[in-house]
């Protein structure tokens, strides 16, 4: 059988055809057949791969060539299979169409590859796609930086704007005043002086509102829980909407506690619930939802990791907004109320605490629909209740017992403001210590000095005073400590605070700093009435 199969594969009766081409030698018609058939499968498989390439990558510039290569390629791989087939059958008729339409796909190919031939080589090489990446890249950092120069631009003048107005005032009533009492009418300078208290308080928000959009501002985070927060701003919330607009509050409860600055979150919803007044001026409803969310994916913020959050929703049926005011609202000064009537600073300031508290806000809205506001923060497990209060309550039997010499260490580096503190404690009978930087501040710490109380700036030279606090408390882990600051950069953007351990912000009333040290020293005696007379202990040496 198989000396059978053998003839009839290379035997030369067979191959009358192409006998005497091949001089019936089965050696040469074995190579002619392997030959064929290994040039055919390759030549199918180039087509296959080539429509592969156009399927997949429909970008290509010169795809019709690429079909029209795909099918050249097919057609010669089928002139090698007849070549093969006509060892045995004499199939030159169709072997002979077959050739001509590879011909024709041949002149068509390489017409079509020479009248393209200047598009290839206009190509761009590699190194050429290098460097006109690198100039793209700094043609986009060139437009990030005009931007960023629009937007500081925008940014100055309007605090030029707001300050300019804030000092006219403040300017012009001093002169009232001098004139007044020039004239021996002391009496009648209380409507200058309510003008300069007025102005000096529209000054210290417009820069509570900057830092919070640059996120420097001093938070003071505690461990919170939003449904409770806001419920208690309802009474707050609803004189600020008025009669008009309705409340809808749907609170929790929550599971998780956020920690974030309790009066800065308040701000933030405040700040909300006047931009739902203001786009409802016909009344409507205002409905303030709060929920745990909980993302397992990637969020769409760079540096926001997946996990658990509490939400709180701002709802309005207001008049909302169109796409393009949409894109804009977080950014400073930007406004669309009239002149006079808003700063521009309300929603940049809820966007800079948010993200300065680890969080993302997103604000949804179209003409006529109203507008969501959502802000989410980090959460976790709510904490027992008594972890949520400020300061343990003080009786008035412990005001009492407030130890009388009340020896107080205040550095702060600006001579008037240190002048000012020094003078309100000595009206209180505090005994006090001064120090005008952080170096002389831990020089007297070091010395031993029984102090009862330090009251330090945060922006110090040579020592902050939050690396002052933190050097005071190994000696001292009971001596209360009041941190005043304004704007301190990194060093108090965020204050992790000790028990008995407060931040005032700047600019203060002299009556809310005499409140603040007075409710620190009574809460003191309160804490160390078992052991009393420890806050006297020598505070010891320390190094550095």
């Amino acid at each position: 059988m198989l000396s059978a199969l053998s003839e009839w594969v290379f035997g030369a009766s067979g191959l009358t055809p192409h006998g005497y081409c091949l001089l019936w030698e089965p050696g040469l018609i074995w190579l002619y057949a392997v030959s064929d058939a290994t040039t055919a499968m390759a030549y199918f498989s180039i087509p296959l791969a080539l429509v592969i390439v156009g399927r997949k990558r429909s970008d290509l510039v010169f795809r019709p060539m690429l079909w029209l290569f795909a099918a050249f390629i097919l057609l010669c791989g089928t002139t090698h299979w007849l070549d093969l087939f006509t060892l045995w059958s004499p199939l030159y008729g169709l072997q002979g169409l077959v050739k001509a339409l590879t011909a024709l796909a041949s002149i068509a190919t390489a017409v079509a590859l020479w009248w393209a031939l200047p598009s290839f080589l206009a190509l761009p090489s590699v190194e050429q796609l290098r460097h006109a990446n690198a100039a793209l890249l700094a043609s986009e950092e060139r437009l990030a930086h005009a931007h960023k120069m629009e937007a500081l631009g925008q940014l100055t003048g309007g605090i030029a704007h707001d300050f300019n107005n804030v000092l006219q005032v403040i300017v012009g009533s001093l002169s009232v005043i001098e004139r007044q009492i020039a004239l021996g009418r002391a009496a009648s300078i209380e409507r200058p002086l309510a003008a300069i208290r007025k102005a000096s308080t529209t000054a210290s928000s417009l820069t509570n509102r900057m830092l919070a959009f640059s996120r420097r501002q001093t938070l003071v985070p505690r461990v919170i829980e939003p449904d409770k927060l806001v419920a208690g701003m309802e009474e707050m919330v609803r004189r600020t909407l008025g009669p008009e607009i309705e409340l809808d509050l749907r609170l929790g409860p929550c599971r998780c506690s956020v920690t974030c600055d309790p009066s800065q979150l308040e701000n933030a919803l405040l700040n909300l619930a006047i931009n739902a007044r203001d786009a409802m001026p016909q009344g409507g409803l205002l409905r303030i939802t709060t929920v745990d969310r909980t993302f397992r994916t990637k969020l769409p913020e760079p540096d926001i990791e997946p996990g658990d959050y509490v939400e709180i929703e701002v709802t309005d049926s207001g008049v909302g907004m169109s796409h393009e005011l949409l894109s804009r609202v977080f950014e400073p000064f930007f406004t669309t109320k009239p002149l006079g009537e808003g700063t521009g600073l309300g929603l940049s300031q809820v966007y800079g605490f948010v993200k300065q508290s680890g969080g993302f806000v997103r604000i949804e809205s179209a003409p006529g629909k109203g507008t969501t506001a959502r802000i989410y923060l980090p959460g976790r497990a709510a904490p027992p209740a008594a972890a949520t209060e400020d300061r343990p309550a003080v009786n008035g039997a412990a005001s009492a017992r407030a130890t009388h010499r009340r020896r107080t260490l205040i550095v702060e580096d600006q001579e008037d403001v240190r002048a000012q503190i020094v003078s309100t404690l000595s009206d209180m009978g505090c005994e006090t210590i001064e120090a005008g930087d952080g170096g002389a501040g831990l020089k007297i710490i070091e010395a031993g000095e029984p102090l009862d109380l330090l009251i330090s700036d945060v922006g110090l030279p040579v020592l902050n005073g939050v690396q002052l606090a933190e050097a005071a408390r190994l000696a001292h882990p009971d001596l209360p400590i009041l941190l005043i600051t304004g704007y301190a950069g990194k060093s108090a953007e965020t204050l992790r605070l000790a028990p008995n351990m407060e931040v005032l912000r700047k600019p203060f009333t002299l009556d809310e700093l005499a409140a603040r040290v007075q409710a620190m020293f009574e809460a003191a005696v309160a804490l160390s009435e078992p052991s009393a007379g420890s806050s006297h202990a020598p505070l010891g040496a320390l190094k550095g």
